[in-house]
């Protein structure tokens, strides 16, 4: 079953009974339930929500992921269990040993299925990437010539339709506000993923940043933007203005977690995807397999 995502919005407090996340307004309103072994990512987008230890303890049991926001609504700190493998220290020692060449190995496949999952969201619009298909052929191991950068100025000149005047960085103008929510939600779901696995958010493959404690998450994310590229273009396609973070707009965004996407040969919720992907990277770091799981945008 896909674990659900919950956003609360609105002063409440949330405490724990008989293994029930226990939801009560503060306006008064009936108070809820819902199981705490269904969720799978809890967000809290309002500075005036009380939760218990209680609770926060019995969502970390249950291998879930604690969003807070900023002042401004945007994600602005994560929290996951500490070790959720049973054997996590032996799985964090593969990965702290993991070779060079491994490593650079790991993250050439990371841009080959970020360029070939780009080119497949273009190609949706109609988009010539013959030319970016042809960059993913040519990644070398480490990508040292840099074509990720050369696909994604291609590739973000072509996603908007006035990717004229559209420049993608985390405090441009939007619709950089939804790809930076929808891209924390995405984060939030792939280092739930890696921890499931055993591994250490913070020791990356490619990104290395001392400030970073989630640099083998915004690895392991790259492939999967698109989707949350393909979700805030369709937002674009509906909406009047994109100026602000409505609740409307978070809502479409919140479904990143159970989008539908092609993985391994068969469908599947992005969740349940990403834990594949995390499961075939720790094989990876193990020496038992060569090549992690990647969904594919077509």
């Amino acid at each position: 079953m896909i674990k659900r995502t919950l956003c609360f919005s609105n002063p409440c407090y949330l405490s724990k009974k008989d293994n029930q996340l226990v939801f009560e307004p503060d306006n008064g309103a009936e108070r809820k339930t819902i199981p705490i072994e269904d969720i799978g990512m809890l967000i809290l987008d309002n500075q005036q929500i009380t939760i218990s230890n209680a609770v926060l303890i019995a969502l970390m049991d249950n291998s879930a992921a604690v969003l807070t926001t900023s002042f401004q609504h945007m994600p602005e700190g994560l929290l996951l269990p500490m070790a959720d493998h049973h054997a996590f220290t032996e799985k964090v020692k593969n990965q702290i040993e993991a070779s060079e060449p491994l490593r650079k190995n790991l993250w050439q496949q990371t841009v080959i299925a970020k360029i070939q999952n780009q080119a497949g969201l273009l190609s949706s619009f109609g988009v010539d990437t013959e030319n970016m298909r042809y960059w993913a052929s040519q990644v070398k191991s480490g990508d040292p010539d840099n074509y990720e950068a050369r696909a994604a100025a291609y590739y973000w000149e072509k996603l908007f339709i006035y990717s004229d005047r559209f420049r993608r960085h985390r405090h441009g103008d939007p619709p950089n506000n939804l790809l930076n929510y929808g891209y924390a939600i995405l984060r939030a779901v792939i280092a739930r993923s890696l921890v499931g696995s055993g591994m250490a958010t913070f020791l990356g493959i490619h990104h290395k940043n001392k400030y970073n404690p989630y640099c083998l998450a915004d690895d392991i994310m790259e492939p999967y933007r698109p989707y949350v590229d393909r979700i805030v273009t369709e937002i674009i396609a509906e909406e009047d203005t994109i100026e602000e973070l409505t609740p409307a707009i978070k809502k479409k965004i919140l479904v990143i977690p159970a989008i539908d996407i092609f993985i391994d040969k068969q469908n599947s919720p992005l969740m349940v995807g990403a834990q594949r992907t995390t499961a075939s990277l720790m094989q990876c770091f193990e020496g038992v397999a060569r090549k992690i799981i990647y969904p594919e945008l077509t």
